[in-house]
């Protein structure tokens, strides 16, 4: 037996391997120790991750009552409160996004019942005069169904006049070409939006029965007025005759009644000539006869004429032309504007003050001003003295049509001039007659 085997440095060597394996072999364990059990750790974070990522994916998808339980890992507890309480504000936000998207739909449907039901039509059409959408009126006038007209041309069912476009109507008559027996006025509106895109909402209106009322009222008034004016000439004539003598004497108060009814005759006659020089207007088949009127001998005759009716409230007439003018104008339809202001004058002057009468030039245009302290007219009536039947004889129970400075407004447009008013209430009032210089033919001149 070889004793070397059982040596000390032998023996020491051989122990140390063995402790070496055992260390490794400890070592070994240990790391399969933590490796199962880390593996086990992300298997548990896999899976939370997977439940995370379901949960999302049904939230995408329109879901959110989906909740992230906490699992037994560190810190999950608050990223499952975080994302729960997320889901929790997107559902909030979709319940208000709902209410608020059914709200706007009952409001749209609520709109378009209301348009649906307007008596007028309304129409919208882009830059090129395409239809974009039309209500059930439009498509019973036009007698095609609402789903046809979209894309076609507003030009295939309406006519408007040539010198207009259907970006600016404005209380224009057309015609639709599909109820030609029927009148309707129209009117355009921009429409804009964000697109910058040219759009127009036309508004269109049936006035045939508006028409018709209006034909009917204007033939009575003329019939009327013109029935009316056939017995009030033959009054004034007899009266006439009476204060003549051609029935025998007659008495001092006699002689001032039949004045006094003279008067009042007269000027029923003017009213009632009023009222038929306006339907003249309206039917447009008023002549002007232009002729040569030198101004001063013309306002002189006017004012003789309206002295004895000032004497009444004893204005005074303060009328100064230092050169005669010349106009070129309708003796008659002045005449009428020019007493129907200083009748104004002295019923809305006061009485004692004078009314002032003055001539004028400006360029191209000829000025006849009359002035009175009076009254005055407020602000809120101003702009509206020259309307059709606006008296404001109302104000002060005074008998009035409204229809004077309506035709006396309606007399200077047609001479090709204007009518202003200046006031200042309870201070005075000065109407201007502006008319041009000259032209020089009988012109046919209507409303």
């Amino acid at each position: 037996m070889n004793t070397e085997l059982f040596s000390p440095a032998i023996v020491e060597n051989t122990l140390f391997i063995h402790i070496m394996n055992v260390f490794v072999l400890i070592i070994l364990i240990f790391i399969f120790v933590i490796a199962r059990k880390t593996s086990r750790q992300w298997l548990k974070v896999n899976d939370y991750l997977g439940t995370i990522t379901k949960t999302i994916n049904s939230v995408r998808y329109g879901d959110l009552t989906k909740k992230i339980g906490k699992a037994e890992l560190p810190n999950s507890g608050p990223l499952a409160e975080s994302l729960n309480r997320m889901i929790e504000t997107l559902y909030d936000r979709e319940k208000m996004v709902d209410e608020y998207q059914n709200e706007l739909h009952r409001q749209n449907k609520l709109l378009e019942a209301v348009i649906n039901s307007l008596s007028d039509g309304l129409v919208i059409i882009d830059e090129h005069f395409r239809i974009l959408r039309a209500t059930p009126q439009i498509s019973k006038w036009f007698n095609i169904n609402g789903n046809k007209l979209m894309g076609a041309f507003l030009t295939d069912y309406i006519a408007i006049p040539k010198n207009k476009n259907f970006s600016d109507l404005n209380e224009t008559e057309i015609s639709i070409l599909n109820d030609k027996a029927s009148n309707f006025i129209a009117n355009s509106i921009e429409l804009k939006m964000d697109d910058k895109k040219k759009r127009y909402v036309i508004v269109i209106r049936n006035i045939t029965d508006q028409k018709e009322l209006e034909n009917l009222k204007e033939d009575f008034v003329a019939t009327l007025t013109h029935d009316l004016k056939v017995p009030i000439i033959a009054e004034t004539n007899m009266l006439e005759l009476f204060l003549n003598g051609s029935f025998g004497k007659v008495t001092e108060k006699q002689g001032i009644a039949l004045k006094n009814m003279q008067s009042s005759n007269r000027e029923l006659l003017d009213l009632v000539q009023i009222v038929l020089e306006t339907y003249k207007f309206r039917s447009q088949t008023i002549r002007l006869y232009r002729e040569n009127i030198m101004l001063k001998s013309f306002i002189e005759e006017i004012i003789a004429e309206m002295t004895p009716i000032a004497d009444k409230t004893k204005n005074d007439f303060q009328f100064n032309l230092p050169r005669d003018i010349r106009v070129y104008a309708d003796r008659i339809q002045l005449k009428r504007v020019v007493k129907n202001i200083i009748q104004n004058a002295i019923s809305y002057g006061k009485p004692n003050s004078p009314i002032e009468i003055t001539i004028g030039e400006i360029p191209k245009y000829i000025t006849i001003k009359v002035k009175d302290y009076g009254k005055g007219i407020s602000q809120s009536d101003i702009n509206k003295i020259f309307n059709k039947y606006y008296s404001a004889a109302k104000k002060f129970r005074k008998i009035g049509t409204g229809l004077g400075l309506y035709l006396s407004f309606q007399i200077a447009k047609a001479h090709g001039g204007n009518l202003t008013v200046d006031s200042v209430e309870n201070e005075y009032t000065e109407f201007c007659i502006k008319l041009p210089v000259a032209v020089n033919e009988n012109v046919y001149y209507g409303e």
